[in-house]
This record gives C-alpha cells, structure tokens and sequence, in this order.
C-alpha cells in the first residue's frame, strides 16, 4: 500500500477511536444532525415525487383548454365555439368538456364530477374514486344518491370503483353519462364547462392560443404549460411551507455547527496539544479533524436521506403529509413511486455536510498553530 493511503488508513482509524471515546457526545451530535437531514430530504423526497406524478398525469391533458368568462369570472361555453376552435389552422380537433364540483353533505367533501369521453356504463351508473367509496361506503352495485339542482334526488349504481395505482388522481372523482351530468347540475344540452383543444404542433400552441382570443374576446384559453408552471408554484410553495416549519431543527442544527466552529471543548484541546508534543505536524492534526468531521457529517447524512426514502416511499409520509397534502376532506392513499434525482441529493449534501466539515478547521487550526504546552494547559 502506497505510504499516504497507509497515512490516510492510520488517521482513519485514530479518528474512528477517539469518536468512540466520546461516544455520548458523538451519538447525540449524529442523531440531531440525522434528524435535520431526514427532516428536508423527506420534504424533498416528497416533493420530487408529487410532481413527478403530476407531470405524467397532465402528460395526456389536451395541449389547449378554452374557457368562456363572464365578468371575469368562469361560465359554460356555448357548443358553437367547439366549431369555431376546430377551424383554426393548426387545430386538429376541439371538443366540448363537462365537469364540476358538488359539495356532498354527507361526507362535508367536495367530489369532483366528469363526463368522460367515452363513458364505458350505462345511463344512470357511475364510477367512483377509492376516496369517494370510503367517505360514502360505498362498492360495486351500491346506490349512490346526489342532490340536483333542481331540489330532487339523482340516484346513481356505482359500477365499478376507480382502481388504487389512480388514487392520487381519482380519490374525489365521479364519472357519469352525460345525460346524468347535466340533470345532476342543470345545465341544458348546448353548454360545456370548457373546450379541449388538441394542436397538431405542440410549438404552435401559444400562436393558437393567441388566435382564440382574436376570434373569441370572452375566451381565456389555458395552455399544457401554464398548468404545470401553476403545480410546481403549488408544490414549492407547500414544500417551503414545511421547511419554515422545520425552522427550529435546522436553527438548532445551525448553533451546533456554530458551536463547532467556535471552539474547541477542553478534552479536545488538551488531545491536540498531547498529539503536537509526540511529533504530529499541525497538516497531521488537521487532516484528522477533517477526518471527524466528513465520518460524523457522511454518517449522519446517509442515515438521515436513507430513513427520509422509506419514510417517504415506504411510510408513505406519514409524518408530514397532512402538511403537503393540503386541507381537503377526501385525502388519496399515497403509493408514490420511487424516484429520486441527483439534485435535491446534491443540494442537501452542499448545505449540511459541507458547512459542518469546514467548521472544524478554523479551531483545529487555532489549536494546532499554538503552544503544545499552552494547549494542554488550556491558554492557547
């Protein structure tokens, strides 16, 4: 072995040992430091991972969704404008959208109601999210009873129940035939919530968007784009809300670095100053403080980003998933996918393990440059 792999061995190894013999102060120092990274890296984690579902699921949305706005605020588009989107060049299909919210007193949640493209039941059944069931109790065959508009009661067969690998998608959803849509709210035939507009060329959809409004002044059309810009906005909006929430770990975190960087305790002090009068170079000193530093930042580290990826891929964020999730009163069963890229890694490896490497050398160097006898004798 090639004598400086054999002196980094050596340090090593006298670095491992004196950890040990402090073995209190170490353990308690790695916990708190493991907590402050498990505590961002589950943020992080999970974070990472809801946009990611999100992506894949606006992946199919339509390039294009005009709305009609009425006094600034949304209305039904008439079925004329589904022609009228359809003859702009460039557009290679439109088609009219239902969908809504009802409140269900029951259950005090909002279900998110839709008309599917092709709806696969019957006239008066329905397919209904996991959500949806549990709130209601309800499965294959049940009765599924919502107030219309009208004051009357709209009785639906539940069909079938949405399948759990959708649940982050359809834990609110109720899917039903048209002619039920518009007798649950009232709406008569000629009306749509919205038109969905599919772009043959996906670089042409902003000079489509700009041709709708041209054509249609009450349009506001909602580009592909925008609503993932409006998710990611959501998502690191929550995620910087937990961390604010975090605060008091990551400021407790911080005094213990700061600690560090400080000073040296005593026992430490008198350690270097007996290493110096033995014959050990003040680069030798360094190198080993250096050595404590980046074993008990990487220990901490792989053991806070390790339980952080269960907790968030296995526990299924248990911890802090009220928190992210939101307020609503229907909450998906999560099954996040594993998926972890390198740069949150990167990121959180940047602002926790570094900083508390580099604040050991300052007061190693202090202690190390001055006096043996004066630091062993606590005056340096």
């Amino acid at each position: 072995m090639r004598p400086s792999l054999e002196r980094q061995r050596f340090l090593l190894d006298f670095t491992l040992s004196s950890l040990w013999r402090r073995k209190g102060k170490s353990l308690s120092l790695l916990g708190v430091y493991a907590l402050v990274v498990f505590s961002l890296a589950s943020v992080l984690f999970f974070t990472e991972a809801l946009r990611r579902e999100a992506r894949a699921v606006l992946r199919d949305t339509p390039g294009l969704l005009v709305q009609r706005t009425v006094a600034g605020r949304h209305d039904l588009a008439p079925a004329g404008w589904v022609a009228t989107l359809a003859g702009i060049r460039g557009v290679e299909r439109a088609r009219g959208r239902l969908w809504g919210y009802y409140f269900d007193p029951v259950s005090g949640a909002n279900f998110t109601v839709l008309v599917p493209e092709r709806f696969w039941g019957a006239p008066g059944e329905a397919v209904v999210g996991r959500g949806v069931a549990r709130a209601r109790a309800l499965g294959a065959g049940r009765k599924l009873a919502l107030s219309a508009s009208d004051g009357s009661f709209l009785t639906l067969v539940v069909r079938e129940v949405a399948p759990a690998a959708s649940e982050l998608v359809s834990a609110d959803l109720v899917l039903l035939g048209e002619a039920d849509f518009r007798a649950l709210f009232g709406i008569p035939p000629g009306l749509f919530t919205d038109v969905a507009v599919e772009v043959r060329n996906p670089k042409e959809i902003a000079t489509v968007a700009r041709k709708v409004t041209g054509l249609l002044p009450a349009a506001r059309p909602i580009t592909r784009e925008e609503i993932l810009r409006t998710w990611d906005s959501i998502f690191d909006w929550r995620s910087g809300l937990a961390v604010l929430v975090l605060t008091g770990a990551v400021l407790a975190f911080g005094i213990v670095a700061w600690d560090k960087a400080s000073g040296l305790s005593a026992d430490e002090q008198r350690e270097i100053g007996i290493l110096k009068a033995i014959g050990w170079e003040t680069s030798d000193v360094l190198l080993l403080k250096l050595w404590e530093g980046a074993v008990v930042s990487i220990a901490a580290f792989a053991a806070g980003v390790l339980a952080a990826y269960l907790h968030v891929f296995a526990g299924r964020m248990v911890l802090f998933a009220p928190l992210l999730r939101g307020w609503a009163t229907l909450q998906p069963e999560l099954r996040l996918i594993p998926h972890v890229t390198p740069f949150p890694i990167a990121v959180l490896f940047f602002l926790t393990v570094v900083p508390y490497t580099a604040a050991t050398i300052v007061p190693t160097w202090r202690a190390a440059a001055a006096d043996p006898d004066r630091v062993m004798r606590g005056v340096a």
